[in-house]
């Protein structure tokens, strides 16, 4: 399976405004809209981390590097992805005329801790800190933003840090919480091992531990030695005499 983390970041819309505290903007005074100003992404067992960004390539072929990716990928990891960064991607790719990548699953890690956990923020970096790991790169806030819609090169430098960093520590919170992630695309879907896998991470390395019971079911439960996951048998092992009082009762 081919798993795909990505981050983009986005320049926000440049407006007019009368004033400064709880202003309601209209679309009438937007000067220039926002858009995408880069990506960073990397394939799962891969080292390099890619990055286009329109100050190096341009809009265009940013988008397009964008959408080979995704075309590519079974599936595609994020952090708020679902909300933010694929709408936004799809919105740059109808615009120039692009037609819908390839189908891919999506796993988003913020998904993930709002139905598993309950942290203090789920904000990414309190996340990371939250479980010692390491965090965002530190930047000048929205200046960096401004600085990089005027094409500053020094500030482009540390966008792409920035960026890359986001996918890096995003690739060490999924196999933080691979165990805990529900629905997970099937890796058995996407082998020819005769052996039983993780569903989550494709190890066979499997221990027996237990059974799972369901309304009118019984299947083996395992544990993956590698990653944690509990997943069960696809075969059913109910006990025959079990079987027949299922049937009487139903």
């Amino acid at each position: 399976m081919k798993l795909l983390y990505i981050d983009i970041e986005t320049a926000p819309h440049k407006v007019v405004t009368w004033g400064l505290w709880n202003q309601n903007i209209s679309p009438k005074h937007i000067q220039e809209m926002g858009y995408t100003l880069c990506w960073a992404a990397k394939w799962a067992g891969t080292r390099n981390v890619m990055f286009k960004s329109t100050h190096t390539d341009g809009s265009d072929e940013m988008v397009r590097g964008a959408w080979d990716l995704l075309d590519e990928a079974d599936a595609v990891i994020h952090y708020n992805g679902k909300r933010f960064d694929v709408p936004t991607l799809n919105k740059e790719f109808i615009k120039i005329g692009l037609l819908p990548p390839s189908p891919y699953k999506q796993i988003d890690l913020l998904r993930v801790c709002r139905q598993q956990f309950r942290f203090h923020s789920n904000k990414l970096d309190e996340v990371l800190r939250f479980l010692g790991m390491p965090q965002k790169l530190s930047h000048k806030g929205m200046d960096l933003w401004i600085e990089c819609m005027r094409s500053e090169d020094k500030a482009w430098k540390t966008m792409e840090r920035y960026n890359r960093r986001d996918v890096t520590t995003m690739e060490r919170l999924y196999k933080k919480l691979l165990p805990w992630i529900m629905h997970h695309p099937n890796y058995a879907l996407y082998t020819d091992s005769s052996r039983a896998v993780c569903t989550n991470c494709g190890s066979d390395k499997l221990i027996k531990q237990g059974t799972a019971k369901t309304i009118t079911m019984i299947y083996q439960r395992y544990q993956c030695k590698d990653c944690g996951t509990w997943v069960r048998d696809r075969k059913n092992s109910t006990p025959r005499d079990k079987k027949d009082t299922i049937k009487v009762q139903a």
